[in-house]
C-alpha cells in the first residue's frame, strides 16, 4: 500500500462525499429551486410575488434546461415557482422530488399570472441567487453563493435571521485542502490524487461509488430507451457501432440527454453539475463493464476520474464560460488509461493530451447540445489516452501546455477563469438577443 497521510487522506474522502451528491435536474434551476422554497418556508405564506435575482452564469445555465416533474416546463421563473408551490428545502437537490399533477398545473397558471420576476445580478460571483418572496407588507429573502446549497444569508421582512460569515465554498478540492497547513502545497494534485485512488480503503467508498454507478447508469439507459432531447447517445449507437469506446460515449450523452429534458431519475454530480457526473463516470463503468474488470478496481479508478474532475474544477471554480465537461472527460479518460495499465506517467500524459486539445469548448448553458459536447469532449479523451499509452504527449511551452499535469490543470484555470470572462458576458448577451 502506498503511503499516504492521514489528514490528507480523511481530507480527500471528506471532498468525495461532499462532492458526489444526487441532484434532480439541471443544478442551477435547481439551486433556484432550492432558495425559493426556503424563502417560502421563512415567509410561513404563499407569496403574492416571487423575485429571482441570478448571476449572469446562473441565467445562462437555467434560462433553456427542462425543469424535472413539471410536465416539461423550463427556465428560471417556473424552477422559482415550482420550488414555492411543492418544493421541500429538506431534500436539498432533490427539492422537487415530491412534485404531483396538480401541483403542476399550478405552477403552470402562476407563470402565467406573471407572479414571478427576474434580475441580473451584478456580482463578482458567478454562482450566486437571491430569492424574495412576497406576501402583502411581509417578505422573505434567501440569498446563495458560491455553491448550489451555501446560503449565505436568510432574511424576513428586512431583517437578517441567518447569516454564514464564512460562506466561501469549503466544497470544492483546493479550498477544502487549504484549511491543513500538513498538506503540500496545500492544494491537490495527481500524484496524490493517484496515491489516493490506490490506497483508500473499498469499504469507505464503496457507498458512494455505488450511488453514482447505480443513479448514472439508470439514466443513461433511459436516454437510450426513451426519446430525449437530440437523442445523441442513441444516434452514436446507430450510427457508430457498439465498439467500446462508441459507448462509453454514448452511454455519458445519452444520461445528459435525459437529464437535459426534464427526465425524472437523479444523478449523482461532481463539483455542482450532474453532467459532469455522468461524465466523470459513465465511460469508466462502461468501459470495466465491457472488459469485465473487477469491482475494486472500478471504484478506485472512479475515485480517481472525480478527484481529477474535482482538482480541475477547484482552480476554475464552478461556472464560467469554460465547459465543465471537458474537466469530466479528462477524469474520465485518465481513469481509463488507469484501468488499461497505465502508470502515473501515462495518467498525466492523458490529461494534458486532453486538454491541449479541447480546453476551447465554450459554456453556452444547459440544453440538449450539452449531450453532443460530452460526446466530443470524451472522444478527445480517448485520443489523449491512446497518446499516452504509445508515450506520446504534446510537448511543454507549445499553446498553453505546461512543463507538468498539474502546471497545465493551473495553465487551463486561468483560461478559463480570467481569460474567459469576457466570453462568458458575450455568450449571455447573444442567449439574451442583446
Amino acid at each position: 500500500m502506498l503511503s499516504f497521510s492521514r489528514i490528507k487522506y480523511e481530507k480527500y474522502l471528506s471532498i468525495l462525499k461532499q462532492e458526489l451528491v444526487p441532484a434532480l435536474g439541471c443544478t442551477e434551476p435547481i439551486a433556484i429551486a432550492y432558495a425559493a422554497s426556503k424563502a417560502r418556508e421563512v415567509l410561513e405564506a404563499f407569496p403574492d410575488r416571487i423575485i429571482v435575482k441570478c448571476s449572469g452564469s446562473i441565467i445562462k445555465n437555467a434560462k433553456s434546461v427542462t425543469i424535472p416533474n413539471t410536465g416539461n416546463l423550463r427556465g428560471i421563473k417556473a424552477a422559482a415557482i415550482a420550488g414555492v408551490v411543492a418544493g421541500d428545502s429538506s431534500k436539498l437537490m432533490q427539492v422537487l422530488e415530491g412534485i404531483k399533477d396538480d401541483d403542476i398545473e399550478k405552477i403552470k397558471k402562476l407563470e402565467n399570472q406573471g407572479i414571478c420576476d427576474i434580475e441580473i445580478l451584478d456580482s463578482s460571483e458567478n454562482l450566486h441567487i437571491i430569492v424574495e418572496v412576497i406576501n402583502k407588507d411581509q417578505s422573505a429573502c434567501v440569498e446563495i453563493v458560491h455553491s448550489h446549497i451555501n446560503i449565505r444569508r436568510i432574511c424576513k421582512n428586512g431583517n437578517i435571521i441567518y447569516e454564514n460569515k464564512l460562506y466561501h465554498d469549503s466544497n470544492i478540492g483546493m479550498d477544502c485542502l487549504s484549511s491543513s497547513n500538513d498538506l503540500e502545497e496545500n492544494e491537490m494534485d495527481i500524484k496524490s490524487i493517484y496515491t489516493f485512488a490506490s490506497c483508500v480503503k473499498i469499504e469507505e467508498i464503496k457507498e458512494m461509488m455505488d450511488k453514482q454507478i447505480n443513479y448514472n447508469l439508470a439514466i443513461a439507459q433511459e436516454g437510450l430507451k426513451s426519446k430525449y432531447g437530440a437523442n445523441i447517445g442513441k444516434m452514436l449507437l446507430e450510427c457508430y457501432g457498439e465498439d467500446v469506446f462508441v459507448k462509453i460515449r454514448a452511454y455519458a450523452a445519452a444520461g445528459s440527454d435525459a437529464r437535459m429534458s426534464g427526465c425524472s431519475l437523479p444523478v449523482v454530480i461532481n463539483s455542482g453539475s450532474g453532467n459532469q457526473g455522468i461524465t466523470a463516470s459513465l465511460p469508466v463503468i462502461i468501459y470495466c463493464k465491457e472488459h469485465n474488470i473487477d469491482a475494486e478496481k472500478m471504484y478506485r479508478a472512479l475515485v480517481l476520474s472525480n478527484l481529477i474532475t474535482i482538482h480541475q474544477k477547484s482552480v476554475l471554480g464552478k461556472l464560467s464560460a469554460y465547459c465543465g465537461v471537458v474537466s469530466a472527460a479528462c477524469g474520465s479518460g485518465a481513469a481509463i488509461t488507469y484501468l488499461a495499465g497505465g502508470t502515473l506517467e501515462h495518467i498525466e500524459k492523458t490529461i494534458v493530451n486532453t486538454l491541449a486539445n479541447v480546453s476551447g469548448i465554450v459554456c453556452d448553458g444547459a440544453k440538449a447540445s450539452c449531450a453532443a459536447k460530452i460526446a466530443s469532449s470524451i472522444d478527445a479523451a480517448i485520443l489523449a489516452h491512446f497518446m499516452a499509452m504509445r508515450g506520446q504527449r504534446f510537448e511543454p511551452f507549445t499553446g498553453i501546455v505546461k512543463e507538468t499535469a498539474d502546471k497545465t490543470i493551473c495553465a487551463v484555470g486561468r483560461l478559463g477563469r480570467e481569460g474567459m470572462k469576457e466570453t462568458d458576458k458575450e455568450v449571455l448577451k447573444i442567449m439574451l438577443d442583446n
